[in-house]
């Protein structure tokens, strides 16, 4: 107020911003302006929230995307049907493709498989409580892509050793798929679990989940269809196909109402699909919280910010920890999305990349050479 405003910016990347959000959950060109129009781009002198709509720039803002809005048709290397629309990460954002592909898709076919990104706890969450909350339509069953290799490093053993037998790191992985599959139950959907071959894999190994999850009762299958293609799928196909017909319908189950307090609801999710003791809330993100609460922005359901390599928000606790916090810095509200953003632990939303940076990027004899890992 004295000194005017002292600007503080950053980037994002694409897929975890609003506007991509809004792309992906508006069911329609009317929604998208709607949706649009209640994003919220700054505060006034005043403090008040104030909108896209306010600047008029909505319209503009349509323009540019109604033809991002249609869905992408396009086909496997064997010709069969795919629709791929929007780009929302699961570890920034929600983690689902548009509203409108799946509805499309489920106009033309009997059955639809859609992807929630990373583990459980990131997309599929967010796919039963923000995509199928707000679009009205639930899953009749979930299917747990795993493979030996993240069991074994989830069960402590390294990176490049997980390539080879060891089903006492197997063994002890595991724990971290009984973990989702509880997780699973708990939205009352029935599971059944992928298990995606590499090379290098074991049939004594694959025999260890395959007992593993028979022990559970639930549906277990191998897929090859990296390799094989659609043949490598058929065992999974099967599975799938009696899981989706051979029970009742699903009703939607969630884990809180969307009249909880935002803490109420960060704690449903960290302690029933992390499994978390509880939720710290940091000064500004309650101060913060606060003044969404005063401006009428409550109700609205929770997007955690988290990382993918584990249950808590620290990268290197894997397997199935328990005895965590989940630590949530910053929130920040997406009112055209439609959902409030927690972020949890030192996750940025300006991932992706490189652990090595690429300033080895060279000229070699006219070739240009560094632009890949390990050139």
């Amino acid at each position: 107020r004295k000194n005017g405003v002292t600007r503080e910016t950053g980037f994002d990347i694409t897929a975890a911003s609003e506007v991509m959000a809004v792309l992906a959950l508006a069911s329609s060109r009317e929604d998208l302006e709607q949706r649009l129009a209640r994003v919220v781009v700054g505060r006034a002198r005043d403090e008040r929230f104030v909108t896209a709509a306010e600047f008029a720039a909505v319209s503009p803002m349509s323009v540019l995307l109604k033809d991002a809005l249609l869905p992408n048709l396009v086909q496997t290397s064997e010709g069969g049907p795919a629709l791929v629309h929007t780009g929302p990460f699961a570890n920034l954002a929600h983690g689902c493709s548009s509203v409108l592909a799946t509805r499309l898709a489920l106009h033309f076919a009997d059955d639809v498989v859609t992807e929630a990104g990373f583990g459980f706890d990131l997309g599929g969450e967010k796919f039963l409580q923000i995509k199928c909350r707000q679009a009205g339509l639930w899953p009749r069953c979930v299917v747990l892509a795993v493979s030996l290799r993240a069991l074994k490093a989830h069960g402590g053993a390294r990176r490049l050793a997980s390539r080879e037998p060891q089903p006492e790191a197997l063994r002890a992985g595991l724990a971290n798929l009984d973990h989702h599959l509880d997780a699973v139950e708990r939205f009352g959907l029935p599971a059944v679990v992928a298990i995606n071959a590499f090379e290098g894999d074991t049939d004594e190994e694959f025999a260890l989940v395959e007992a593993h999850c028979a022990a559970r009762a639930v549906a277990c299958a191998r897929c090859d269809a990296f390799r094989a293609g659609s043949q490598g799928a058929l065992d999974l196909a099967r599975a799938v196909a009696a899981a989706v017909d051979g029970g009742p319908t699903p009703e939607p189950r969630f884990l809180y109402p969307l009249e909880a307090s935002y803490l109420e609801k960060m704690q449903a999710i960290a302690r029933r699909v992390y499994g978390a003791d509880d939720v710290h809330l940091e000064l500004a993100a309650r101060r913060e919280l606060e003044r969404f609460v005063e401006a009428g922005y409550d109700g609205l359901p929770v997007c955690m910010v988290k990382t993918p390599f584990s249950l808590t928000d620290k990268d290197e606790r894997r397997g199935r920890p328990v005895g965590f916090t989940i630590n949530v810095r910053e929130v920040r509200l997406q009112a055209g999305a439609g959902f409030l953003v927690a972020l949890t632990g030192e996750l940025q939303t300006l991932p992706g990349l490189p652990k090595e940076p690429r300033g080895g990027i060279r000229l070699e004899h006219g070739r240009v050479r560094g632009l890949l890992q390990e050139d």
